[in-house]
């Protein structure tokens, strides 16, 4: 019986732990941006729901590149990580959150965005009505009554980034331990012809994708459902 190696468990758990940290930074960037979203009336609310969903179009190796580039020595972000001596991003974990939590953006603003606008208006005109201010109306009956979007968001969000492979490696590279997740991983073991072990792994995954979208439709998730 084919088992796997510790390099392999070792993949699957900075895999966890990847997707694990992107999903919890994604919920407390995408909320008030999709609150932004769903209530802005500004000119350019166009242009930033553009910028936001552009990973669902953009090949991941082209934003994977230019993430390299602007982290590189030579870049943007680069050179000021190195001025504030905190090292270099590229091919390591915090740059691969960096670039998973651009890459599966979407993924997480637009089921809380679409959840967000589904309530309507109604329900919070009747709140400032019982004087509650902004902040209460947003916590007290927004976040309840949008609780089917950001399930959805978090399952979107974590899965995606599970299965990410083209920022991931252009990214991170293959780093033992430090940037090696589950699709290098399995592309490593199909470079090498070892098949056995890439079945296992992939079929790992199948089951994972199929747990995602059976989850979906068994919480109401195909109202808010992303598509690709």
């Amino acid at each position: 019986m084919q088992t796997l190696d510790p390099s392999d468990l070792q993949a699957i758990w900075l895999t966890l732990k990847l997707a694990s940290v992107v999903t919890l930074l994604l919920l407390f960037i995408a909320t008030p941006l999709a609150w932004w979203l769903a209530h802005s009336r500004k000119w350019y609310k166009g242009i930033v729901s553009a910028m936001v969903a552009l990973p669902l179009v953009l090949p991941p190796t082209v934003l994977g590149f230019y993430l390299l580039l602007l982290m590189g020595p030579q870049g943007l972000v680069g050179e000021l990580t190195s001025a504030l001596h905190l090292g270099r991003l590229p091919f390591s974990f915090a740059g691969l959150v960096i670039g998973s939590v651009l890459f599966s953006m979407p993924f997480a603003v637009q089921p809380i965005q679409n959840a967000f606008e589904a309530i309507g208006k109604r329900p919070l005109e009747v709140a400032a009505t019982l004087r509650a201010n902004a902040w209460d109306r947003f916590v007290s009956v927004a976040l309840p009554l949008a609780r089917p979007g950001f399930l959805t968001a978090i399952i979107l969000a974590f899965a995606h980034t599970v299965g990410e492979f083209g920022v991931v490696l252009m990214l991170g590279g293959n780093i033992p331990g430090e940037t090696r997740v589950l699709s290098v991983a399995i592309y490593n073991h199909v470079e090498a012809m070892e098949y056995a072990p890439a079945h296992l792994l992939a079929g790992g995954m199948v089951l994972f994708s199929f747990i995602v979208l059976l989850s979906l439709y068994l919480t109401g998730g195909k109202v808010w459902r992303v598509t690709r």
